[in-house]
């Protein structure tokens, strides 16, 4: 096979054509900054305004609750840093879960060095979040939960109403990293107790380089990037105006058509994970099998390197990673599959492949037929297969 076949949707996507064509205007025409007075600013903040009330319709929220930013770490970072010190009067202790993306951790690493208390509650061996430790982890002086929608490694989908509807209970605040989830999922913020929620544009055929945190009404958060009166004067800076219309042109085009992608996605990445169950031995699916966005497959091959995998697979013209893009130059092995209780050995020979709408059954066969000689051949070359091999023929 001649072409590329793409398979790290959740490292980022390609910016969708008719994205690219709503942007264009906005580098070359309607190029006015939206502060502006005059009518060619008056454009733009036009266009903000559309992008706005796109988003918010997609989430069920308001336009007045979205706030543009330069994309979801900007976002984590916003919702945890400010909050926490919007509330520190009524408390100094945040719970998260040992999953989530660096973002996120890295962040809650941050406040503990400034005095803030975290606590890190375990998942299951599916990655599910356990809601019995999360109980029993809250606080009278527990100001913000922040468990991330869907995990952008394994794919599995948390218990986000019952946390919200814990949180909302015990009046602490509930955030979720959406960045995996928002624009394969459906999401309503009200229905699921949401307080704020990161989401990033590249994610869903959108541009690099932009997102938005949802702030529900009422929330009281401080600014994060100070200057100007920008994003109601809470995050300063002249607006990213292309990049929030090809963010609102990509909201909409993911929405209008979800179902019936999510639909195509399911049936691809099953056919997959049934190809891989079945014909390769010794694999392991990481990730809850029913709770799992649409297009997420990750497996672990035991007796190989991950890394060995996908340089061979890239000689191929296979697109693919082993965890989290922002990881990938760690020789350290995934964060989540530790947690899941991988050990380390078979936790370093994980896979994720991550599917669009535009992948086939063809190119499914093609991956699945080079993996499994890929493998095939790594584990000829390694002494730990020959041991096991030796010991299970004695």
């Amino acid at each position: 096979m001649d072409k590329i076949i793409y398979l790290d949707n959740a490292a980022t996507t390609k910016t969708a054509p008719e994205v690219v064509e709503a942007m264009l205007p906005y580098f070359t025409e309607n190029y006015g900054n939206a502060s502006s007075i005059y009518r060619l600013g008056a454009e733009s903040k036009k266009a903000i305004a559309k992008s706005r009330d796109v988003i918010a319709k997609s989430l069920k929220a308001n336009p007045s609750e979205i706030y543009f930013t330069a994309g979801g770490s900007e976002s984590d970072n916003w919702a945890l840093i400010a909050a926490a010190e919007a509330y520190e009067n009524k408390g100094k202790h945040i719970i998260t879960s040992v999953i989530e993306h660096h973002a996120v951790l890295h962040t809650c690493q941050y406040l503990e060095k400034r005095g803030y208390e975290i606590t890190y509650i375990d998942v299951d061996e599916n990655g599910v979040l356990k809601m019995d430790e999360l109980k029993k982890a809250i606080r009278p002086d527990t100001i913000l939960i922040s468990v991330m929608f869907a995990n952008n490694e394994i794919g599995t989908i948390q218990p986000i109403r019952e946390i919200g509807e814990l949180a909302r209970e015990n009046k602490i605040l509930f955030h979720t990293d959406a960045v995996q989830a928002y624009g394969h999922v459906p999401i309503d913020v009200d229905e699921l107790h949401i307080d704020m929620l990161s989401a990033s544009g590249h994610k869903l055929n959108g541009p690099k380089g932009i997102g938005f945190l949802y702030i529900r009404k009422g929330v009281k958060i401080r600014s994060f990037i100070h200057g100007g009166a920008q994003e109601r004067s809470r995050r300063a800076g002249t607006e990213n105006v292309p990049g929030i219309v090809g963010l609102g042109a990509a909201v909409e085009r993911a929405f209008a058509n979800l179902d019936a992608r999510s639909r195509k996605e399911c049936e691809l990445r099953d056919y997959l994970i049934g190809r891989m169950e079945e014909e390769i031995p010794f694999c392991r699916l990481n990730g809850d099998r029913q709770r799992r966005l649409p297009n997420n497959v990750n497996f672990s091959f035991q007796f190989i390197e991950g890394e060995s995998l996908l340089i061979m697979l890239d000689m191929k013209g296979i697109c693919a990673s082993s965890g989290s893009a922002c990881t990938s130059g760690s020789l350290d092995p995934s964060h989540v599959l530790l947690a899941i209780g991988l050990p380390h050995e078979i936790a370093h020979g994980s896979l994720r492949l991550t599917l669009s709408e535009e992948n086939t059954v063809e190119e499914m066969d093609y991956v699945v037929n080079n993996v499994k000689e890929i493998v095939e051949r790594l584990r000829q070359m390694s002494p730990l297969y020959e041991d096991f091999v030796k010991k299970q023929n004695q």
